[in-house]
């Protein structure tokens, strides 16, 4: 008897262990995905119902989404966003990738400065420089364009990093083998490395896409004319506007807001979790 208690000890510890972790997992849980399952729920409530009545809406409805799209233009504003996202995204994957790769090759002098100088931008957070760069968008006569507010997002410092990661991640055996095959440097850039770096790239896809489609400080400093306005400057019109007051209504526009990042987490989650371990093997 006395052989077996220190193994049921174990195995009761264990489970108490488990139950733990689940109980916290759980928790976390409820603090992270709470607040956007309320706010859909109460997306889907009622014109007579009160917001705060219960958990659950007694009579389901969608109207709160159509009243959305009649308070304010959603789809010009949802346009606008998208204009500014795929201009980010595009110039995100390209600059970092080619950022990245050159600093992960070490046949060029200055490599480690570089690194350094982009890796101290980090330490200086948006609010310090916006002003500078407000400016100098305005000194190009780019404020109240949509190209004025993809600009300063052209190309990250962190994306540039993740490409980095990625690239030093790629046997060197494998770069070697296509310059004895003759590739040049565009060759292995594109035919090599890019390729083996997929997943790092839907980071950089899904990164680039959440920051201008969830951006409103940015927007806010630097357009002016409301047809020019990105969804997140919307929202703030809808929440502000008297005719438009209903918390149903601000759930619906914030709903409609969030499903569009959702969408896209999920088509590319398998390459986002297979690119933010890529760089685990090497960096």
């Amino acid at each position: 008897m006395s052989a077996h208690a220190p193994s049921r000890e174990a195995r009761r510890r264990r489970r108490l262990g488990l139950a733990a972790r689940y109980a916290t997992l759980l928790l976390m849980l409820a603090v992270v995905l709470g607040p956007i399952v309320w706010q859909f729920l109460t997306s889907l409530r009622g014109r007579t119902e009160n917001v705060y009545d219960g958990v659950l809406p007694s009579r389901p409805t969608l109207d709160n989404y159509l009243r959305v799209a009649e308070s304010f233009p959603l789809l010009q504003y949802v346009g606008n966003t998208l204009t500014v996202a795929l201009l980010a995204i595009t110039s995100n994957m390209l600059f970092a990738a080619m950022g990245g790769y050159a600093l992960s090759r070490a046949a060029w002098k200055g490599r480690k400065s570089v690194f350094t100088l982009l890796v101290a931008t980090l330490m200086f957070p948006f609010e310090s420089v916006m002003i500078s760069m407000f400016l100098t968008v305005r000194a190009m006569g780019l404020v109240d364009t949509l190209i004025g507010v993809w600009l300063p997002g052209a190309v990250s410092v962190l994306n540039i990093m993740v490409m980095r990661a990625a690239f030093l991640a790629v046997p060197k055996e494998i770069e070697e083998a296509a310059v004895l095959d003759g590739a040049n440097e565009w060759t292995r850039f594109t035919r090599v490395f890019l390729p083996a770096a997929k997943g790092a790239l839907a980071v950089v896809c899904i990164t680039s896409f959440m920051g201008a489609w969830d951006d409103f400080l940015w927007p806010l400093l630097v357009l002016t004319d409301s047809e020019h306005y990105t969804l997140q400057l919307g929202l703030k019109t809808l929440a502000g506007a008297t005719t438009t007051s209903d918390q149903r209504i601000i759930a619906a526009g914030a709903m409609a807001a969030f499903l569009p990042m959702m969408l896209l987490f999920f088509a590319l989650q398998r390459f986002f979790f297979k690119g933010v371990g890529e760089g685990a093997v090497k960096t």
